[in-house]
Parts: structure tokens; sequence; C-alpha cells
């Protein structure tokens, strides 16, 4: 008798595959730090894997096509750090000339006012002189942070060493995935149960579509998001536009926070530097005339509900990402969010064809328009004739 084919068999073959899931997990989060180049890789060779093989079923060869497809992106990333290099330099150099200026608004400015409204006495606690006092009454404690800091930084050179060697051999990395990544899916494919192979390769394929589609057109959006709110807070006036609108697209991944920058950091600086609400409302319309765009054209077109997460189930998965295995986290949390997605929506199907739903007994329709069927209950069975 084959045992495999029974209750018990077929239970103790996903307590294996629980225990090879957690195993790998284990393993995730023990190497973390050294598969960040390798997952990095991997998503740049997923993303250009599409135009190696376009390029492949236009006659060239599939070297060919990987040379080509990789040195555009070569060019690409070189020609975006000429452009953003000196810009953001230029305007982190601004930052720190305008940081008087800042600490004197804050002070003199922002604390007065909240005190009107609050009637607390933030400016009294926070003057320099009585500042002063509190870190000499806590200089002891203080300088045991100094210490533990300096430990901390004095370790972070081998951290700072390993992140330059992450960039050497990311594009190495990246050329090898582009050029086998249709030999690595069919490997792994090979060790798929015969069994679920149908199933795999279909939630395979929706995880794929899906995945590809949410982060293509996310990148799209980031991008210029990026530039509209550069743009447009430079033609405010704002001496930090660029960096501001730079921030505000890179953060435009994670829902609400592209839009919380513009109105935080582009508030702020036009306060500081204008002190007027003539910029406030300029920056007031760069933020509407964003938001306009991205709802109704940027995100409709290009990413849609390809993804299918709720804006707090994003969030949620960056921070836990983040907290369990670090920027590794944070670099997976998405497309796993999106696998478990699509996983989530498979299983809930099955359940709804499963008896554990359906039930045992005849049904009635309680609402056409909805598709809604309960079970009939024993008391309203017609009586015998």
């Amino acid at each position: 008798m084959d045992l495999s084919s029974t209750p018990a068999g077929t239970l103790a073959r996903r307590w294996q595959w629980l225990l090879i899931a957690l195993i790998v997990g284990w393993l995730i989060l023990l190497l973390a730090p050294v598969l960040t180049p390798f997952v990095c890789a991997a998503l740049l060779g997923w993303l250009g894997d599409p135009w190696v093989d376009r390029l492949e079923r236009s006659g060239r060869s599939r070297t060919t096509a990987v040379v080509l497809v990789f040195t555009l992106m070569l060019l690409l990333l070189v020609l975006s750090l000429v452009i953003l290099v000196p810009m953001i330099e230029r305007q982190v150099v601004t930052v720190i000339e305008s940081l008087p200026a800042y600490r004197d608004w804050f002070m003199q400015t922002a604390l007065p006012w909240v005190e009107q409204r609050t009637g607390l006495e933030l400016v009294a606690w926070l003057d320099v002189d009585r500042l002063t006092e509190w870190v000499r009454g806590h200089w002891q404690q203080a300088g045991g942070v100094a210490a533990t800091l300096f430990g901390y930084f004095s370790r972070s050179g081998f951290a700072v060493m390993a992140w330059i060697a992450n960039l050497v051999l990311l594009p190495v990395l990246t050329f090898f995935f582009l050029r086998d990544w249709d030999l690595l899916v069919e490997r792994v494919g090979l060790m798929v149960p015969r069994d679920h192979f149908d199933t795999v390769a279909r939630l395979t394929k929706e995880s794929d579509a899906v995945l590809g589609g949410f982060l293509r057109g996310q990148m799209l959006v980031m991008l210029i998001l990026g530039v509209l709110y550069a743009v447009g807070l430079s033609a405010v006036g704002l001496n930090l536009g660029i960096l501001i609108g730079v921030i505000a697209g890179l953060l435009t991944f994670v829902p609400y926070l592209g839009p919380a920058a513009i109105v935080v950091f582009g508030g702020t600086a036009a306060l500081v530097q204008f002190g007027d609400w003539q910029h406030l409302a300029g920056v007031a319309v760069v933020f509407t005339v964003g938001q306009i765009i991205e709802s109704y054209w940027l995100t409709p077109k290009l990413v849609g509900d390809r993804i299918g997460l709720h804006p707090m189930a994003v969030i949620f998965a960056v921070m836990a990402g983040g907290s369990l295995f670090g920027f590794l986290g944070m670099l997976l949390a998405l497309p796993v969010a999106a696998v478990v997605n699509v996983l989530l929506r498979y299983a809930q199907q099955r359940y709804r064809e499963s008896r554990l739903y359906a039930g045992d007994g005849p049904t009635i329709v309680v609402g056409s328009a909805a598709g809604i069927q309960l079970p009939a209950s024993r008391d309203c069975e017609p009586p015998a004739a």
C-alpha cells in the first residue's frame, strides 16, 4: 500500500515542506548581509530579462542581447549619477549653509507660535544656557553614549568596505543573472514536484505579471513625480527644491510618504526662506498638481491595482521587512508581499470551492445580483404532502 496517498502521508509531506520553508527562512536571516548584492542583481536581471528575450526573438544571440541591455542599463546609471550627484551635492551644501536660518526660524517663529496656541513654555526649556546645564549635569552619561557611538563608527569601517565590495560586485552579478536567467528558471522548475507543477507554474506566472507590472510602473511614477516636484518647487523659488523633489519621488514608493514629504519639507523650506504665505501657497499648488496627475493619470495608467495591497499593508511590509532582515528585508518587502497576496487569493479560491465553505445541504439564493448563497435551513423545508 502506498502510504504517500493516505491522509497521514499527505500531512507528513506538508510538514516536510513547512520544515524546508523554516530552514530557508533561517538561512536568509543568517546570510542577509551576504545576500544583498545577489538579491539586487537578481531583481535587475529579472527586470531586464524581457528586453533580452525581445532582442533574442529579433534574431540576435543571447550573449549579444545581454551585452546590449547591460550596456544600456550601465549608461542610464552613469548618466543619472553624472546629472544627479553634482546637483544633490550643491543642495546638501545649501542645506548645511541654511542650518542657522532653520534654527533661528524654529526658535523664534515656530516655537512661539506653538506656545501661543498650547500654553507650553517650550522656548524657555530649549534655551541654549538651559541645554548647556543639562548636558553638564548628564556629562558622564553623555560620555558613555559617546564611547558607544565611537565604538560603533570604528566598527562601521568594515560595513563601509562591505558596501564598496557590494557595489563592485553588483554589475558582475547582474550580467550573469541576465545571461542565465532562463536557465535558472528552468532549473528551479525541474525541482518543483510534478503533481503540483501546473499550480505552481500558474501562480508563478500570475506573481510575475503582478510584480513586474507594479515595479516597472512604480519606477516610472517615482521618476516622473520626482522630476515634477523638483521642477515645480524650483520654479516656486525654493533653494532646496531639487533635493526635496528627489526625496519625495523616492518616497512615493511607500503610499502617502511622498506627498507628506512635499507638505512638510516644502512647506518648512518656504516658511524659512521667504516667511510669507504666497510661496507656501506655491508649494501647495505644486503638491495639488502632483497629486492630481498621480491619482488620475500616472497610477491608473502605469500601475493600476496590480499589486492589490492596501497602503497600510505596504507600509507594514516595508517596516516588518526592515525590522527582520534590514536593508535586504526592505528590498524584498513588496515583492514578497505581492507573492503572498497572490497565494492568499489562490487560498481563498480553494476555500470557496471546498465543502467547508459550501456545506453539504441544499442552498437557497438570497441575492441574485450579489451571487450569495446560503445553506437551506431544515426549518424551511416544505411540509410533506
